[in-house]
């Protein structure tokens, strides 16, 4: 698989706009988002160039930046509930693609990675890590110290065991998946876009924006942490409806597993950490992305 010049720099620049993210930037006029700002400023003028975007895609993203920065500093309840509602369906509609502008190239299609999985198509989605880097951004506490660093492993690493032996297990156990070792020319690339675009993004939303948020509000009430797991965990899973219930089932149980580590840790890497650990064995250890019916 060789990606285009074009779809290499505009998602070169994206990803670099994903590690900007946890880059320590020096204060211009007391605001340290300047980078990562710049960075997806320069990647959407690399797919306007490169005919991956068209002029409505900056728009739309200028338009869902605003709401999230504006949602952030609001200060008074009554503007501040309104814009957290309307940045979490903005960032809900780009990852279902429903914002125009966004032109995302197939990469391959019709891939089979094991001989009894159905085709699978690999995309790259711009729109989707434009939700991931913006909720990020303005929402997400990122780690800044190796310290910290440290910490978050040494609370995360039985979350993500328990992630990979009960739900692969149980994915193994009721036929949707089976032990399947392999290393393709798409790996790389499907890790790597997993990582910096799907995990990042994911756990931006439902954690980092959604759970957090949930949680805050059902504080004062009993059990309301738990209930705000519950929530955030099943959302998530109807989120891969698409795959059928028990796709459904698996992903509730693999989300309740990140709310953990997020948690826990009170890092968004310890999510991000969780997810990626639990998809990469997936796909390099077991049949992806389950087994044909």
């Amino acid at each position: 698989m060789t990606p285009s010049p074009s779809i290499l720099l505009t998602f070169g620049l994206l990803a670099l706009t994903v590690v900007l993210l946890w880059v320590p930037a020096p204060p211009i006029r007391g605001r340290r988002d300047w980078a990562w700002c710049a960075g997806l400023a320069l990647a959407c003028v690399a797919g306007l160039a490169g005919g991956l975007l068209d002029w409505r895609a900056p728009v739309w993203t200028l338009a869902y930046a605003a709401l999230a920065f504006g949602a952030r500093g609001a200060t008074r309840s009554w503007v501040r509930v309104p814009l957290l509602v309307l940045t979490g369906l903005a960032a809900f509609l780009f990852a279902l693609h429903r914002f125009p502008g966004f032109y995302n190239p197939v990469l391959a299609e019709g891939i089979r990675f094991s001989a009894d999985t159905p085709p699978f198509s690999l995309r790259a989605n711009a729109d989707t890590a434009v939700a991931g880097i913006v909720l990020m951004g303005v929402f997400c506490e990122r780690i800044s110290s190796l310290a910290d660093l440290r910490a978050m492993l040494r609370r995360v690493w039985p979350v993500v065991l328990s992630v990979l032996a009960v739900v692969l297990g149980l994915g193994w156990a009721l036929g949707y998946v089976r032990p399947d070792w392999k290393w393709t020319p798409y790996s790389a690339w499907f890790l790597a876009s997993n990582l910096l675009f799907t995990c990042v993004t994911e756990e931006a939303f439902f954690r980092g924006f959604m759970l957090e948020r949930l949680a805050r509000g059902m504080a004062r009430w009993r059990g309301g942490v738990l209930v705000a797991t519950l929530l955030s965990s099943l959302l998530f899973g109807l989120a891969h409806a698409r795959g059928g219930m028990l796709l459904v089932a698996l992903a509730s149980l693999a989300g309740i597993h990140y709310a953990a580590a997020y948690l826990w840790s009170r890092r968004i890497e310890g999510a991000i950490l969780t997810h990626f650990a639990l998809n990469a064995v997936h796909f390099v250890a077991f049949s992806y992305p389950n087994l044909a019916p």
